[in-house]
């Protein structure tokens, strides 16, 4: 019998650390390094990752962020929402996006956003099951 999956909330990049391989997955060419730094800068603007955890394992990963924007009021948004190739079709996704929900309702967040690349249209499918919608594009510019 599998045991029950459990959830937690990581704020510190020691924990965060241990989502790398699964983190990579959406992002294969962020070296260790690299994630460790951008962590690093991202925790002090309240970054936090939710994880879960079966029999001590992480089976997927969250990431979110809580702020305030002109257009919508205080607003979660999810980032790199990754769950484990073996460990798909067990709806955990699904779990972690409905738990993050319940914090943004917590902390009274009107909105609940994220961004899913163009190609991706798993992802998009995906969050369209869970009540997001195509809002509009999210424009990039890279910088020297």
């Amino acid at each position: 019998m599998e045991s029950t999956i459990q959830f937690k909330i990581l704020t510190n990049s020691h924990e965060m650390m241990d989502c790398y391989e699964l983190i990579k997955l959406l992002n294969p060419k962020l070296s260790q390094q690299e994630y460790a730094h951008f962590i690093s800068e991202m925790i002090p603007n309240h970054y936090k990752q939710l994880i879960a955890l079966q029999n001590g394992l992480i089976m997927g990963v969250c990431g979110y962020w809580i702020n305030t924007k002109i257009y919508c009021g205080k607003y979660i948004e999810l980032d790199n929402v990754v769950v484990d190739s073996k460990n798909r079709n067990q709806k955990i996704g699904e779990q972690l996006c409905l738990k993050v929900l319940e914090i943004a309702e917590k902390e009274h967040c009107k909105v609940a956003m994220l961004d899913a690349y163009l190609e991706n249209e798993e992802a998009h499918r995906f969050y369209e099951r869970l009540g997001y919608s195509k809002k509009g594009f999210h424009f990039i510019k890279k910088l020297n």
